[in-house]
């Protein structure tokens, strides 16, 4: 009876296995589908157009559907890499075909900047994390920052045009110019203030080691970092695991300076808008500041 009981509940459990990929398999299956009707749309909507500008836009739209399913296709290992290559050249050609006919157009430059970007976060990003060494992110990155900055320069009030521009510059370890297209963002967008904030945060972790710092003397080195992570925190870092955290690691430096209550500031503004401090360095703070708040 256990056995049969025991094998019963293999079975169900195969069986919720395989009701699971064969979801995963239609969901695939479904979301590429909605791109092809796209492709075909754009397709028709080319043969159709009676402008370049209508043409162009027409040819963006198709470019934009080629790299979203091959971005997709290739995020989830469904095709091999030279498919993936075939796919991301189609949508080069439209937007490259899409800006010879409308070249005064924002929106056709931003497209193809978007298709390189994806390209380039693929091969350089991996569970969140930078790979590759800097000269190579930087070569990926630079085809998708050089066509945002030609957007934001015909049309300067496109803000995801200087959002894009800045996570491009990020991407390819260029933090002081994301800094500057962050700073433009948000005169035109509110994300521009959360962007900010990050980028700060990512230059202040940026900086000399602690060996540098040995080496070199701390005070120097350190004062870069504790105005980057001072300006995270203004601007409002949040801090959630998704971002970068500026009070941790700003803690760490006052307590190493032996500036507590600066420390103590960093803890007190971290409590009130609730995030989470490394309870080892706390302790280490309290112990060597002879405080407990």
């Amino acid at each position: 009876m256990k056995t049969s009981l025991r094998t019963a509940a293999l079975l169900a459990c195969g069986c919720v296995l395989l009701c699971l990929a064969g979801c995963s398999r239609v969901a695939h299956y479904l979301y590429l589908r909605g791109y092809d009707h796209e492709i075909s749309s754009a397709t028709r909507e080319i043969a159709a157009s009676r402008d370049n500008p209508q043409r162009a836009a027409a040819y963006a739209k198709r470019g934009h559907a080629y790299s979203e399913k091959a971005r997709y296709s290739r995020a989830f290992h469904l095709i091999a890499a030279d498919e993936y290559e075939r796919w991301f050249s189609l949508a080069i050609q439209d937007h490259d075909q899409a800006i010879a006919l409308d070249p005064g157009s924002a929106e056709a430059y931003y497209s193809r900047g978007q298709t390189y970007y994806d390209r380039a976060f693929l091969e350089t990003v991996v569970d969140g994390k930078s790979v590759g060494s800097a000269a190579t992110r930087k070569a990926w990155f630079e085809p998708a920052a050089s066509d945002f900055k030609k957007a934001v320069e015909i049309d300067s009030a496109l803000f995801m045009g200087w959002d894009m521009l800045g996570l491009s510059h990020e991407g390819a370890g260029e933090l002081d110019e994301a800094i500057n297209d962050y700073t433009r963002e948000m005169a035109l967008n509110p994300l521009g203030r959360a962007r900010l904030a990050d980028a700060y945060c990512a230059r202040g972790g940026s900086g000399p080691k602690e060996q540098d710092a040995k080496e070199q003397g701390k005070e120097k080195n350190y004062q870069a970092a504790i105005a980057d992570y001072e300006k995270s925190i203004e601007m409002g870092a949040t801090a959630d695991g998704c971002s970068c955290d500026p009070y941790n690691p700003l803690l760490w430096i006052y307590t190493e300076e032996q500036r507590y209550d600066q420390g103590w500031e960093v803890v007190h503004k971290a409590q009130k808008s609730r995030k989470w401090i490394e309870p080892e360095f706390l302790e280490k703070l309290k112990k060597e500041s002879g405080r407990s708040s």
